[in-house]
C-alpha cells in the first residue's frame, strides 16, 4: 500500500473534522466553508509561515559559505582526540554528543516550551549527526524529539503548564518537585531510545568522514576585510544594546525571577573576544561564531525578554545578511541565495497553513464543547484511575487534532479541572494529565506544523517518520499514564 501525500492526508483530515460538525449535536456545520478554512488557517499561521521561511533563507545562506561543514569537522577532530582516555573510548564519542545535545535541548522544552524554535536548530544538528556517522532521523531527534519529550514532561512550560494551571485555579509551576522527577524519567527513555537506534545504524566513523570531508573543498574566503568590518560593526551595535537593554533582562524560572543585569554584558564581552579570536582563523569560523552567538542570544531573549517569532526572525534575518556580507557575497548573491533558501523549505510552509486549517473547522464548527461534556460525563463512573486514565487519553487523542497547548487548555480545563473534584482527583493530577496527553502525539500528529516543518527541513517523508516513530510514541504514552498513578497514592507536593 502506498501512503497518500502529506497534503492529501491534511486535507482528509480536515474533511472529516468538517462532516463531523453535522453530525455531533450542538454543530455548526462547516462542509462549505472547508476552502476558506484553508485560508484562514494560513492567515492565522502567517507568523510561523514567515518565521520557516526566513529560517530556512537564513540557513541556507549560511551553509552556502561551507562554514558549518568546517566547524563539524574541526569539532568531532578535537572529539575523536578524546578518544585516548579510556572512559570516553568506551563510552563513545557519539554516545556522549547525542546525550549532551538531547539533555539540552530537552531543558529548553522543559523551561520555556521550546518548539517552533527546534526548525531552526534542526538544520544545524543534521550535519553533525551525518558526520558522526548517524542518519538524518538522529538529526531530528537531537533536536526536535528532546524538545518535545522535554516539552511534555516541562517542569516551566508556560505554555502547557502556565496556562492550564491558571485555568485549574493552581498556584503557578506549583508541584514543581513531581515534574522534575517525570522529566528525568521521560528523558533517560528518549536518550536510551535514541542511543539504541543510533548503535543499529551508525556507520563506521571513517566513512562518516570521508564523506564530511567532500564538503569542505576550500579554505574559504582569504580576504577578511569585510569580516573585520562586520565584527567591529556588530560588536557596536551589542554594546549600544546593552546600553539601553542590559538593565532589563529578567530571568523567569517558575515563580522565581531573576534580574540580570550583568548576562548581556557578559555574552556580549565573549562575542567581541571569541569572534576576534575566530576571525584571524579563517572567515567560516567566524561565520560558525555568529550563528553560536545568534543561538546564544535567541535564549538569552526568550527567556530574559519574552521574545518570540518576530524578534527571532530579526535575528536571523541579520545573520543572514552578516554572513553572506562576510563572506564576500554581493548584494545579489545574498539575495539569491536567501531566495533559495526560502524556496527549499516552502512546501513547511505550506503544510503549516494547512494543517492549521483543521484547527479553524474544529472552532468554528463548535463541536470541541460538545464532544467534550459528552465524555466528561460518561467518565462519572469509572473510578479514580479509570477517569483519570481517560481524561488523559482524551487529552491525547484532541491533541491528535488540535496541537496547541494554549488553545487546548481553553477548551478542555474549564471541564476537566470542575469534573475532577467531582470525582476526588486533584487538579494538579488533570493538569499533568493534560501535560502529557499535550506532549506526546505532538510527535506524530500531521496536524502539526512545526512536525511537519522539521521533517521537511530533514526531508524524511512523513509516512516514513511514522513508520519509524510510532512504537516510541506508544512507550511514552503508556510510561505517561504510569507516572499519573502515584498522583492519585501518594502524597506529593504540590497534589
Amino acid at each position: 500500500m502506498k501512503v497518500p501525500n502529506t497534503y492529501v492526508i491534511i486535507f482528509t483530515v480536515l474533511l472529516i473534522c468538517a462532516v463531523a460538525t453535522w453530525l455531533v449535536p450542538g454543530g455548526q456545520p462547516q462542509t462549505w466553508q472547508v476552502f476558506s478554512a484553508l485560508y484562514e488557517g494560513f492567515s492565522q499561521q502567517a507568523g510561523i509561515i514567515a518565521f520557516v521561511l526566513i529560517i530556512g533563507g537564513a540557513f541556507w545562506l549560511v551553509n552556502s559559505t561551507k562554514a558549518v561543514d568546517e566547524g563539524i569537522m574541526k569539532f568531532i577532530g578535537k572529539v575523536q582526540r578524546l578518544e585516548r582516555f579510556q572512559l570516553v573510548r568506551k563510552l563513545g564519542v557519539g554516545n556522549i554528543v547525542i546525550t549532551l545535545v538531547m539533555l539540552l535541548f530537552g531543558l529548553f522544552g522543559a523551561v520555556f516550551g521550546m518548539s517552533e524554535e527546534t526548525i531552526a536548530f534542526v538544520a544545524v544538528v543534521i550535519p553533525l549527526a551525518r558526520t558522526l556517522g548517524y542518519d538524518d532521523f538522529i538529526g531530528v531527534c537531537m533536536v526536535y524529539v528532546a524538545a518535545h519529550v522535554g516539552f511534555a514532561g516541562a517542569m516551566l512550560n508556560p505554555f502547557t503548564i502556565g496556562i492550564a494551571q491558571g485555568m485549574a485555579d493552581l498556584p503557578l509551576f506549583s508541584g514543581i518537585e513531581y515534574r522534575v522527577f517525570c522529566w528525568i524519567v521521560l528523558m533517560s527513555i528518549a536518550i536510551a531510545f535514541v542511543l539504541w537506534y543510533a548503535k543499529r545504524t551508525r556507520r563506521p566513523v571513517k566513512a562518516a568522514e570521508e564523506a564530511a570531508e567532500d564538503t569542505v573543498s576550500d579554505t574559504g574566503p582569504t580576504d577578511k576585510l569585510r569580516a573585520w568590518v562586520c565584527y567591529a560593526a556588530l560588536t557596536v551595535v551589542l554594546v549600544l544594546f546593552s546600553v539601553f537593554h542590559a538593565a532589563d533582562c529578567v530571568i523567569k524560572l517558575g515563580q522565581s525571577s531573576f534580574e540580570t543585569p550583568w548576562l548581556l554584558w557578559v555574552t556580549t564581552g565573549l562575542f567581541a573576544v571569541i569572534s576576534f579570536f575566530s576571525l584571524r582563523n579563517s572567515v567560516r569560523m567566524f561565520i560558525l561564531n555568529m550563528l553560536m552567538f545568534t543561538i546564544v542570544f535567541l535564549v538569552i531573549g526568550a527567556m530574559g525578554y519574552g521574545w518570540y517569532l518576530s524578534e527571532i526572525c530579526a535575528l536571523f534575518t541579520a545573520l543572514a545578511v552578516c554572513a553572506g556580507f562576510s563572506a564576500g557575497y554581493s548584494a545579489d548573491r545574498i539575495a539569491k541565495e536567501f531566495i533559495a533558501g526560502a524556496k527549499d523549505i516552502f512546501s513547511a510552509a505550506l503544510i503549516i497553513g494547512f494543517a492549521a486549517g483543521i484547527i479553524v473547522i474544529l472552532k468554528n464548527g463548535q463541536v470541541i464543547d460538545t464532544m467534550l461534556a459528552s465524555m466528561a460525563s460518561a467518565l462519572e463512573d469509572t473510578g479514580r484511575v479509570g477517569a483519570l486514565g481517560s481524561m488523559y487519553g482524551i487529552q491525547t487523542f484532541i491533541n491528535v487534532f488540535i496541537p496547541s497547548a494554549s488553545a487546548k487548555a481553553a477548551v478542555t480545563m474549564p471541564i476537566m479541572a470542575p469534573f475532577s473534584d467531582m470525582i476526588e482527583v486533584s487538579r494538579q493530577a488533570t493538569v499533568l494529565a493534560f501535560q502529557f496527553g499535550d506532549g506526546f502525539t505532538n510527535m506524530i500528529t500531521p496536524c502539526s506544523g512545526v512536525l511537519m516543518a522539521v521533517l521537511s527541513v530533514a526531508k524524511i517523508p512523513y509516512e516514513k517518520w511514522v513508520k519509524w516513530i510510532w512504537k516510541f510514541i506508544l512507550l511514552l504514552i503508556l510510561v505517561g499514564f504510569i507516572l499519573l498513578l502515584p498522583t492519585l497514592f501518594m502524597d506529593l507536593p504540590g497534589f
